[in-house]
């Protein structure tokens, strides 16, 4: 009796955590708006076109055929092919991962150094949490593409430190929130009593103060996604991007801009893939910030 009980507990269990996912799911759904629910489906488009690119793709984003330059759209060129004949629609699609993973790595940088110094600025206090807010004011006091140009011209182009630099200039912000949350719960009941039963500093500020930052945290880092994704797109606009021949939306436009009277569509197309990304970004972020403060 007691070895068919399991397995049909099991089941039981599997299908009432099922039935509780599909509640979660379904309340979620009831409190988004149209705007958000479109947010969400774009992207998830866009993250389609980041894990699987050479599936979406039609052709190779480098490869060129100079005899088909500047081409029209076809069907074999959807957007048609760009001045060394490249296909545009494949190279957009491919500027898709360019771009997230520019700001995956921009907002992972952030996190743990804008989080970490947050965390031990507002817990520890005194001398400590005035040296480094005062060092996040001065970083803050700074047009972040500014800063990022100078910092591009010492380490180069390359991809992952581009994200880097990206990163480094959009840490205030999720500093200042750590810092915020981090001031006010040091203070409360529970972290005295934590304190008391002989908990570390670190136990209580890794495992008691920072679960109470994670939701601000997490809508500060879709911000940040989107000012790293709209820096990378400045930068390789300016030329200081991701280095050819890798795709990439910023570039696209400014070489497009040059056929703007031949082939309108090259100078405007990567701007609509830009602006879709960010606009659903934007959305997701409302979202989270409406559904966390009701």
């Amino acid at each position: 009796m007691g070895t068919g009980g399991g397995p049909q507990r099991g089941a039981e269990a599997t299908v009432t955590a099922g039935r509780r996912a599909l509640g979660i799911l379904g309340r979620v759904a009831k409190r988004m708006q149209a705007a958000e629910w479109l947010g969400f489906l774009v992207l998830l488009a866009y993250l389609l076109m980041t894990l699987i690119p050479g599936v979406l793709a039609t052709h190779d984003p480098i490869e060129q055929d100079i005899v088909n330059r500047l081409a029209f759209p076809s069907a074999e060129h959807w957007f048609g092919t760009d001045e060394l004949g490249r296909d545009l629609f494949s190279r957009c699609i491919h500027g898709a991962r360019t771009s997230i993973r520019t700001a995956a790595i921009a907002v992972l940088f952030s996190l743990i150094v804008g989080a970490t110094g947050g965390l031990f600025s507002g817990y520890v206090g005194g001398r400590l949490d005035e040296l480094l807010a005062r060092a996040n004011d001065i970083l803050v006091s700074f047009p972040g593409i500014i800063i990022a140009m100078a910092l591009i011209a010492v380490t180069g182009r390359n991809p992952i430190a581009l994200a880097l630099v990206i990163g480094l200039v959009n840490t205030p912000a999720i500093f200042r929130v750590t810092r915020a949350v981090a001031l006010q719960v040091r203070v409360l009941p529970y972290v005295d009593a934590a304190r008391s039963a002989g908990a570390s500093n670190l136990y209580i500020m890794f495992r008691t103060v920072l679960p109470n930052c994670t939701t601000e945290v997490f809508i500060q880092a879709l911000l940040i996604a989107t000012r790293a994704i709209i820096t990378e797109s400045s930068l390789s606009f300016l030329g200081l991007g991701i280095p050819p021949p890798a795709p990439s939306w910023g570039s696209m436009l400014n070489t497009g801009r040059s056929y703007l009277k031949r082939m309108v569509w090259y100078g405007v197309i990567p701007g609509l893939f830009l602006m879709g990304l960010i606009l659903a970004l934007q959305f997701v972020s409302r979202y989270l910030r409406r559904a966390t403060r009701s």
